[in-house]
């Protein structure tokens, strides 16, 4: 699931040599437009933590045993679920997705017991990482076992594992037999969904079911630390930070691309390869003193209106009130950089349906919970970042 671009183990090298040369991952790359025109009916229930309706998760279990798909609520963003130990429902997720197969998929279990089977060991690291913060939004890399097809992990020898918190998410898991492979519910490279009703606009007609949990609690995906190289490695930042992974690790790396381009080498996380988060409208982020960069933005909203393009800003609640975009949008206070994260794809989202054509977007702190923030959206803008003074 993505990779660094640093010196490669001999292990990366050979995944890498997988996806180009090998036959264990069978499943070719689709286009976005792969699965236009599909008909499957597709039924959507609601379901809420406080209240689980034991014979609807049966069913949406049901569908996973058949080898079919099911979106459903996790505590970051909703989930594309498919059965991750069937080489045929993973090729379904790709497809619905529009999805490149070298992106791997995250298996998800609903207990800890479910990790034997499908690692080759347990790492006293990962014990540690699992008491620390499973159930939770952390996903942890390990080898894989001979039971998880390299469908599931996009041609690789590690699979990714996770563990939601969800109530729904780890009751429709046990129902679904224990192994879910699930992505984000959406389009490949379309902002992740954190409500069912997006989930409804990229994926009707193209999965069977759609859970809908209501709003998710977190809002980005999970934390991916890679436990195959020699010091624990973050290759994608969520809300468990450096800092809380340090606590319990002492020593973490992270992936030189994190905050930078993607690399010409083959995944090992999802979103470290390709064009991630995007909206519809062109965005930009703007870095610099913020009495600079509120200028900045509203001499180019200036020219923009002029040229008649509808513009948008991604600011906050310190600074909204001084743009005068089209359609103006806070994500909420620095001084709560959770509330940001939150309300990030929501408001990317919320753009297409104005149909915003232009967007510019304040940076945020890259501490913390900040640095996630700040990962997925140089991921959306395509990292199209002006510096301004």
């Amino acid at each position: 699931m993505g990779d660094s671009t640093g010196d490669l183990t001999v292990l990366e090298q050979s995944a890498i040599a997988i996806i180009s040369t090998s036959d264990k991952c069978v499943c070719p790359d689709l286009q976005l437009s792969k699965n236009e025109g599909t008909d499957v009916n597709t039924k959507v229930i609601r379901m809420e933590e406080e209240r689980l309706d034991r014979r609807l998760l049966r069913e949406a279990g049901g569908i996973i045993k058949a080898g079919g798909l099911v979106a459903f609520p996790t505590e970051t963003v909703y989930g594309l679920g498919g059965d991750a130990l069937n080489p045929a429902s993973s090729r379904k997720i790709y497809a619905a997705k529009g999805r490149p197969s070298d992106n791997p998929l995250i298996v998800h279990i609903a207990d800890m017991e479910a990790l034997d089977a499908i690692v080759r060991e347990v790492p006293e690291n990962a014990r540690k990482l699992a008491e620390a913060f499973w159930p939770g939004p952390l996903t942890m890399i390990l080898y894989k076992s001979d039971r998880v097809p390299y469908e599931t992990t996009g041609g690789l020898d590690t699979v990714a594992v996770r563990m939601p918190v969800h109530k729904v998410a780890r009751e429709f898991i046990r129902e679904a037999g224990g192994y879910v492979a699930a992505p984000s519910a959406n389009r490949s490279g379309r902002p992740s969904p954190t409500v069912a009703k997006y989930v409804a606009e990229d994926l009707d007609g193209r999965i069977e079911m759609i859970i809908d949990g209501g709003d998710v609690e977190i809002g980005l995906e999970s934390t991916i630390v890679d436990l195959t190289v020699p010091e624990p490695m973050i290759l994608r930042p969520g809300y468990i930070t450096k800092e809380m992974l340090e606590e319990v690790l002492g020593g973490v790396e992270e992936d030189c691309t994190l905050m930078r381009a993607d690399s010409g080498q083959a995944p090992k996380a999802p979103g470290m390869k390709y064009r991630h988060y995007a909206p519809k409208g062109d965005l930009t982020i703007i870095t610099g003193d913020v009495a600079a960069v509120i200028e900045y933005i509203n001499e180019q909203l200036d020219k923009r209106r002029l040229a008649g393009i509808r513009t948008g800003v991604i600011g906050t609640d310190e600074t909204i009130g001084c743009y005068h975009a089209d359609v103006c949008k806070s994500a909420g206070s620095r001084a709560e950089e959770s509330t940001v994260a939150k309300e990030l794809y929501r408001i990317l989202r919320e753009f297409d349906d104005e149909a915003v054509e232009v967007i510019y977007s304040e940076a945020f702190d890259e501490s913390g919970i900040g640095q996630a923030v700040m990962n997925r959206l140089l991921k959306a803008a395509g990292h199209k970042v002006i510096a301004v003074k």
